[in-house]
């Protein structure tokens, strides 16, 4: 009996704060004690009104912690990327800068020497015009990239910090996390198992991304599709061809693939010409078409380099192809080539060079009074055949676009 008495004092009975509110009692029932003096009344606080408001606050302060990390994080986040992708690359401006120096401290030329100069100058210019345009281009593509990587980190970073606040949260709340824990583990075992080729589609597309392999807009060589890139994600590249067929391509069965448009491209002509024809001459007359194509106005902006004559690229028998190239901007080297090829052909009509074709023969229909007409003369000399002479040409295999021009892609 001294006992119990001796508990009941020492302020541990139910009578008591300690007893109604427990050893830490709270602000909720430490009030309610206080005005009501009643051991049911406080139990009553404290299990249903300051247990679910503390496990509230509790939660709220974790989700608030969650959100401020979060915002901090990708606040830096957009700072690095918005600085990558602003920043100019280092090649543009240093290949503009001289120009640009150069006009400024132009001053004018002496009479004797001022087409010398001019063309020098605008030689000069032309290049590092063409310089700039070409990294202008790398720039567009680095910025696209830094704003996408900026995005993937963004939601790496809310997977990880809301995980990590979901856990707190069910900590607080009584859970035992071990179970679920070791659940969460042999279930991501078995997910990495069965889904290997998703991890790989998944793991090959960030690598592409990061790396820079190709974008949307550029036109591609995958395996046995090849056209212009629609719609690229971190699973699978969408890509439609020059016939309008759409290929959906997995990002994990990308071996390898070829880029057609990324920072330049070149245009290729192969013109036969006839194979008595003088190479020389050839050279020079293509050159020159060339030459007064790149110093028009319209067409440098296309083509970044002076285009170049390679010289006989196949010989055969009857023609001798001459190869003529010229880098241009990126999906415009189709564009390039056939008015490049349309005026080699103009300036070899004006000099008189024959056209490297088929052989021709030519079938003469009898005259009305018994005797043949007079045989048509070959390509090489003579006149021309008479009406009553009927050409039947021999063609050769159509060969469309040609092997270095796969069409332009459809928009």
């Amino acid at each position: 009996m001294f006992f119990a008495t001796g508990v009941v004092s020492g302020g541990l009975g139910p009578g008591t704060l300690t007893g109604s509110c427990g050893d830490n009692p709270g602000i909720a029932c430490r009030l309610a004690w206080d005005v009501t003096h009643s051991t049911s009344a406080a139990q009553l606080v404290r299990v249903y009104l300051a247990g679910p408001v503390s496990d509230g606050l509790r939660i709220l302060f974790v989700v608030v912690v969650a959100l401020v990390v979060r915002a901090v994080a990708n606040r830096v986040i957009n700072k690095i990327t918005e600085r990558a992708a602003t920043t100019t690359l280092p090649v543009a401006s240093a290949a503009i800068r001289p120009a640009i120096r150069r006009r400024r401290a132009s001053a004018p030329p002496v009479p004797s020497a001022a087409s010398a100069a001019s063309a020098a100058s605008a030689a000069s210019d032309t290049a590092a015009l063409s310089a700039a345009a070409v990294a202008a281009a790398g720039t567009e593509r680095h910025e696209q990239r830094a704003r996408a990587l900026g995005s993937i980190l963004r939601s790496a970073v809310s997977i990880v910090v809301f995980g990590i606040a979901a856990l707190t949260i069910l900590g607080d709340l009584g859970f035992n996390l071990t179970p679920l824990l070791l659940s969460t583990t042999v279930l991501g075992v078995a997910l990495g198992f069965g889904a290997q080729n998703l991890i790989r589609d998944y793991l090959a597309g960030i690598l592409m991304l990061v790396e820079d392999h190709y974008g949307v807009g550029d036109t591609i060589n995958v395996k046995d599709a090849t056209g212009t890139v629609e719609a690229m994600t971190l699973l699978t590249t969408r890509l439609r061809d020059v016939n309008g067929v759409v290929w959906h391509i997995r990002n994990g069965t990308i071996e390898s693939v070829g880029n057609e448009s990324q920072g330049w491209s070149r245009a290729v002509i192969d013109y036969p010409v006839p194979y008595g024809e003088d190479l020389a001459r050839i050279r020079a007359l293509m050159e020159q078409a060339a030459s007064s194509m790149f110093s028009e106005r319209g067409w440098r902006k296309l083509i970044l380099e002076k285009p170049e004559v390679w010289g006989a690229q196949e010989l055969s028998s009857k023609e001798v192809t001459m190869r003529i190239v010229a880098k241009t901007a990126p999906m415009r080297q189709w564009e390039v080539a056939r008015e490049l090829r349309a005026r080699v052909k103009a300036a070899l009509d004006a000099a008189g060079v024959a056209p490297a074709g088929p052989d021709t023969i030519v079938i003469t229909a009898p005259s009305p009074n018994g005797a043949s007409a007079p045989s048509a003369a070959s390509p090489n000399g003579g006149s021309a055949p008479s009406a009553a002479a009927l050409p039947v040409s021999v063609p050769a295999a159509w060969e469309g676009p040609g092997r270095d021009d796969p069409g332009e892609p459809v928009p």
